[in-house]
């Protein structure tokens, strides 16, 4: 990638040195131009061509660059016009076999030429998209639109046949948000919405496979070599790393010597019991989740180690089963005191994914643990563990490959939050890993319980008890005209008297089509292993509903505002109209003592009954607990508040393509959440 602040050789020095300087510079960052270069073109005689023909380009330009932009910019513009030219030159495509496109390059032919272009400008070369925008010649919108429309194409070619009905209101700042480039109130909003419709979860499900995919490919870039001989290869920045690689800090040894000497003490005096492991382990593993897989033999040490530049990785250990597979790690930096943490397919993937791994199930995310003791020792190791797929034979040797680690943020604002990293800040290598893993058998029970929430039924269908977790599968009826649940959630699930919590983030949807009339959902809890179960209770914790309210008012924008009206038990003030190119309405309700809803659900259609094209929404609001206490939104997060609920009290919009003085506010409906204390026992068929 080219780098975005290093700047080598002053542009006075390239300007006195002419060539040489300027092959110097393009010696440096051959890498990155050589993979946009085979972004358009896919013989070795072009790419000799191309290189040729910018040098000569930027050699000739030099006199008249006036840095108003960054030299790498300015380069890059020249070298993409040089791309367009040969890949259009018949004569060259002719002149010498193309050779075969695989992986990233293959992928990108199927986009459009500009999707292509603004992808690989973004994720390839790593250019902020305002930079990208300006190579491009586009406005920022319009490549914000290009970059989802490309990710869009490339979800629909990975998922060939299936169909997304995704929210096209929100769909447009799937981006800002996977990117972390949204503002607070607006993400709090976002968040809301996808928490509360399905059919959005799904879609920015996909939306994120492909973006990940993109990115995973990116990732192996370094598969793509220069060819030996296409410039020269001897720098002094590689002599330093490589002299930098020589000097190994060993930091832990002791600790390990004292280990091994109290294992050697337990062989000698004949602990070969099942005692053996459960001891050794206890004195061995630090990390409690990882000691007591260890303890029922689910698994065993691996230690695999491989360092780069300075950090090195450690794979401690792999737990397998038909839900997931678990490697736990550490990451040691032997030249400063900082943390990392892996993130899947950000960085981290599976090299042989297809031929041993179950794509239909998206590995967990675990934040990292921050909190616990092993992560507060010492300031350059960091242990933590992520979710890879399932594999799909009991025995498989997993080939992991890390290229990028992200460097955790000791801020105390930081410390519970889901994501406390910022990718910005992130640490580039090769480590290479051929793990051994035995998949551990999972048990499926049957269970017939059924239940009613508010007047809609629910049942349960099945507990798989897992290694690794405990799932509980259950189906929400959908047949009730006005009102349905979106969400369940569980406080607990009680099985043998033995308490399992559940996933923070609630129940996630399963795509099954046995009845249309029911809407199935899995929920994970923590794992219980080595029982069968006798007793299992359920105590319910929320409920998120949508209920069907519907309600019209005819707007003026010639009128003066703000007014008010009266809905769900509420006096809701219509703060601003604003007609014209754009519809803009402002609508507000600052009471959220027993008000019924805490979010309504509304659009606009024009005096000849025309709908907007789509339109964009913002909002303000206040987090409220259990016990009815508000919370900044700007102070908290929703990761910090038990059972939080997110109120409304101003909601904006602005719709497009809706072009009359007067106009018809819809009130569909509104959504909130109910909390719930019911406890069901369900029996084992």
């Amino acid at each position: 990638m080219i780098p975005a602040k290093i700047e080598p050789i002053s542009i006075t020095t390239k300007r006195e040195k002419g060539w040489d300087s300027i092959v110097d510079w393009f010696d440096q960052h051959k890498q990155s131009l050589y993979t946009l270069g085979w972004s358009y073109l896919n013989n070795q005689q072009q790419m000799e061509e191309l290189f040729y023909r910018s040098i000569l380009q930027v050699q000739k330009e030099l006199p008249r660059f006036k840095g108003k932009t960054r030299f790498e910019t300015w380069v890059t513009a020249i070298f993409i016009h040089n791309c367009r030219e040969l890949s259009n030159d018949r004569s060259l495509q002719a002149s010498e076999e193309s050779e075969p496109r695989q992986g990233l390059f293959k992928a990108l032919d199927q986009l459009k030429e500009y999707e292509k272009e603004a992808m690989v400008l973004t994720y390839v070369q790593g250019f902020s998209q305002e930079e990208a925008a300006h190579l491009l010649q586009v406005s920022a919108e319009k490549m914000k639109e290009i970059l989802f429309s490309g990710i869009q194409s490339l979800r629909n070619e990975m998922r060939s046949g299936s169909t997304f009905n995704g929210c096209k209101d929100y769909q447009k700042d799937y981006l800002d948000y996977l990117e972390r480039a949204m503002d607070r109130s607006k993400k709090i909003d976002f968040e809301v919405h996808i928490y509360h419709c399905q059919e959005c979860q799904e879609d920015l499900a996909a939306f994120q496979d492909a973006m990940l995919t993109m990115l995973n490919l990116t990732d192996r870039m370094e598969d793509l070599h220069v060819p030996s001989g296409f410039m020269e290869k001897v720098k002094d920045k590689l002599i330093e790393k490589e002299k930098r690689r020589q000097q190994k800090k060993k930091k832990r040894k002791r600790k390990g010597l004292v280990f091994v000497s109290v294992f050697a003490l337990l062989i000698g005096i004949g602990f070969f019991t099942g005692v053996l492991p459960y001891l050794y382990y206890t004195w061995t593993e630090e990390d409690p989740e990882l000691r007591a897989f260890l303890q029922q033999d689910l698994g065993q040490m691996l230690n695999l180690e491989a360092e780069s530049d300075g950090v090195k990785i450690k794979i401690k250990s792999a737990i397998a089963d038909d839900v997931q597979t678990l490697v736990f790690y550490e990451i040691e930096d032997t030249d400063e005191d900082n943390q990392y943490v892996m993130n899947y397919d950000d960085g981290v993937f599976v090299e042989n994914e297809h031929e041993i791994m179950n794509r239909v199930t998206y590995p967990r995310y675990y934040p990292p643990d921050l909190e616990s003791d092993v992560n507060n020792k010492e300031k350059n190791v960091y242990q933590g563990k992520i979710s890879l797929p399932p594999l799909t034979a009991d025995n498989e040797t997993i080939k992991l490959k890390i290229t990028k680690l992200h460097k955790i943020i000791h801020d105390s604002s930081m410390r519970n939050s889901f994501w406390p990293y910022e990718n910005s800040e992130f640490k580039t290598g090769e480590w290479s890993f051929e793990i051994p893993v035995t998949k551990q058998p999972s048990i499926e029970y049957a269970l017939d319980g059924k239940t009613e929430v508010e007047g809609i039924p629910v049942r349960f269908d099945k507990l798989t008890m897992a290694p690794t977790a405990t799932i509980l599968q259950f189906g929400i009826n959908n047949e009730q005209p006005g009102k349905r649940i979106n969400v369940l959630n569980f406080t607990n699930l009680r099985v043998n008297n033995k308490e399992m919590k559940p996933d923070m983030y609630g129940s996630t949807y399963l795509d099954s089509q046995q009845d249309i009339n029911w809407t199935t959902f899995q929920t994970h809890f923590d794992p219980l292993c080595g029982e069968k179960p006798k007793e299992v209770n359920v105590q319910f914790g929320a409920a998120y509903f949508e209920f069907e309210d519907k309600k019209s008012i005819e707007l003026d924008g010639t009128q003066e505002y703000p007014q008010t009206f009266e809905y769900a038990g509420s006096t809701i003030s219509i703060d601003n109209l604003e007609v014209g190119q754009f519809t803009d309405i402002v609508i507000s309700n600052h009471e959220i003592e027993n008000r019924a809803y805490e979010r309504l659900l509304f659009h606009i259609v024009s005096e000849d009954k025309n709908e907007p094209s789509s339109m964009d929404m913002n909002s303000e609001g206040v987090l409220v607990d259990k016990n009815g206490v508000e919370y900044d939104v700007n102070e908290m997060s929703y990761e910090e508040i038990e059972q939080p609920r997110y109120f409304h009290t101003v909601q904006s919009a602005r719709f497009h393509d809706i072009d009359a003085t007067s106009v018809k506010l819809v009130i569909d409906g509104y959504s909130t959440t109910k909390y719930l204390d019911d406890v069901v026992k369900i029996s084992l068929e």
